[in-house]
């Protein structure tokens, strides 16, 4: 074959990666919108963002990268769009920057306004993770951080995030650090020592936690560092010194058995910690067993993660237990971990100590029926203001969707909801649906992916949710709906087709294995079956 076939074949089967799909662009705009919501440097020095003004935002830099992409994908069609995409993340993230810097507007005229403009006058927060990912030199971090040694600056905030300090710039920074010492109270230091290797980088930590060591702090984010054990370690002079932290960021981390208990032993009081975040390391049961003694010195605590942690069930059961005595929690983050039953019954107990709690993100613990029912009950007698409730991937079965149906029916605050990848088909999703009827008119998006649904129950889906006031976004991709049923429900959201996620995986040959289906007749007209599963009950137990 020569060369001309090849590079014809080459291109025949090259993947395109743009345009995006639809659901791909929503998922961009809700974490945009996480993004201009949650606490960070930015918006403490610009202020913070609502949701409903964030959401708006959101969608306007999103319609404004996806055009620039666009254009520039369609000047270059035979690429594989790989430009295009990158072009596409480069331009959001520039555009929601630039949202940040202007702050939340202002309720009188909808001027923005800075929390500058409205205090004081003087710079409060030094950020330098706005430019490109790079290594920086002596030379370089005498020239940035020039600001810092100017007498009767007022820095108490500091972002050294997504540059690498070797051992030169670290010593140049020693000093400056050092001289700050007494007004510091939030230290950002995630992402800092990036492609360094071990030996320097816990150096340069090593450096870095002398200089700052006595800081009063109040926030510390040291994510993204690969610490381990040995990095925790080398932060410990700073760790020693805080008796004041309120907001403890750990994420991505490498935290081992061993790293979890230094932080344990090294940290002297977590007594005012309001936020605590261990999300993506490798913790296991034991580490986590260490978590949950700091988490039981932590009473203050409003927002706990430990997701994609690897805690089994001993580790589940342990922090479910050491959460039951944080009362004041309100967002708990535990997705992607091996709970199983034993643990998900010990959360089920912590849970109705939680009033204020309005997240719930609860997804990949293997709970299974049983778990599941315990905690949609503990959840129906407390947390009257839930938001978000999360429980995708769990093996639950239509066994437990009358318990969840009863308590959906009660959180009528309910925005957000995902019972996705689990085993509900129609008869569970119709409870669901019959659940969300009555009220829940803050209701803006229902995650119902991969559940062996039909047409009755992606129809009675459908109608619920259409006529919400605010509803942005229905997932039921990846059922078993009929073409006939696939048309149905296009038509309900004809009027607001965005708000119908994709539908690009959807199976309408698809089958259950289910045998019990198969001996009551698969083929049974689906009008019928519709008229039963309507005569269903919420059952509350």
């Amino acid at each position: 074959m020569d060369s001309t076939a090849q590079n014809f074949q080459h291109r025949k089967m090259s993947i395109k990666l743009w345009p995006p799909s639809q659901s791909t662009r929503l998922m961009l705009v809700e974490r945009m919108t996480k993004n201009l919501t949650t606490p960070s440097i930015l918006s403490r020095k610009y202020g913070l963002l609502m949701r409903e003004e964030a959401e708006e935002y959101a969608k306007e830099i999103e319609d404004a990268a996806f055009a620039t992409a666009n254009q520039h994908y369609e000047k270059e069609p035979d690429g594989d769009g790989s430009s295009a995409v990158q072009l596409y993340a480069k331009e959001s993230s520039k555009l929601m920057l630039e949202i940040l810097k202007r702050g939340p507007k202002t309720k009188e005229d909808g001027e923005v306004m800075t929390a500058e403009q409205t205090t004081s006058p003087l710079e409060t927060v030094f950020d330098i993770s706005g430019g490109r990912r790079a290594f920086i030199d002596a030379e370089e971090a005498e020239e940035l951080l020039k600001p810092l040694k100017e007498p009767g600056n007022s820095y108490n905030r500091i972002c050294f995030s997504n540059r690498s300090f070797g051992i030169d710039a670290a010593y140049v920074t020693e000093p400056i650090l050092s001289s700050l010492k007494d007004q510091l109270m939030e230290v950002d230091l995630s992402d800092f020592i990036a492609g360094r290797p071990e030996a320097e980088a816990l150096d340069v930590m090593n450096i870095f936690s002398s200089a700052l060591e006595g800081c009063v702090l109040k926030y510390l984010n040291l994510s993204n560092n690969a610490l381990g054990e040995k990095g925790v370690r080398a932060f410990g002079a700073l760790l020693k010194s805080q008796n004041n932290l309120e907001e403890l960021y750990l994420m991505n981390d490498g935290i081992s058995e061993e790293a979890a208990r230094a932080v344990c032993e090294l940290i002297p009081s977590t007594e005012k910690l309001r936020i605590l975040q261990f999300h993506n390391n490798m913790t296991g049961d034991e580490g986590a067993i260490a978590i949950s003694e700091m988490v039981k010195r932590s009473p203050a605590l409003e927002d706990f993660r430990c997701s994609s942690t690897r805690v089994d069930s001993e580790g589940g059961v342990a922090l479910a237990k050491a959460l039951g005595t944080c009362t004041r929690l309100k967002k708990l983050d535990l997705r992607d971990n091996m709970f199983g039953v034993e643990a998900g019954v010990a959360l089920s107990k912590a849970l109705s100590a939680f009033k204020d709690l309005t997240e719930v993100y609860l997804s990949y613990l293997n709970l299974e029926d049983e778990g599941a029912k315990a905690i949609a009950n503990a959840l129906k007698e407390s947390t009257p203001s839930l938001e978000v409730l999360e429980m995708a991937g769990n093996d639950i079965t239509v066994e437990a969707a009358s318990t969840l149906a009863a308590c959906i029916a009660a959180k009528q605050c309910l925005a957000k909801l995902s019972l996705a990848e689990n085993e509900l088909k129609d008869e569970g999703a119709i409870l669901i649906s019959k659940a969300l009827e009555e009220g829940h008119n803050q209701l803006t998006e229902v995650d119902l992916n991969t559940n062996s649904i039909r047409r009755a129950g992606a129809r009675f889906l459908a109608q619920t949710v259409a006529s919400k006031p605010g509803f942005k976004l229905l997932n039921i991709n990846g059922n078993f709906i009929s073409d006939e049923g696939i048309d149905e429900v296009k038509d309900i959201f004809k009027n607001c087709p965005d708000v119908l996620g994709p539908l690009d995986e959807n199976d309408p040959e698809g089958e259950d294995n289910d045998g019990e289906d198969e001996e009551e007749g698969a083929a049974d007209n689906e009008d019928e079956l519709e008229s039963k599963l309507k005569r269903l009950d919420i059952k509350n137990e």
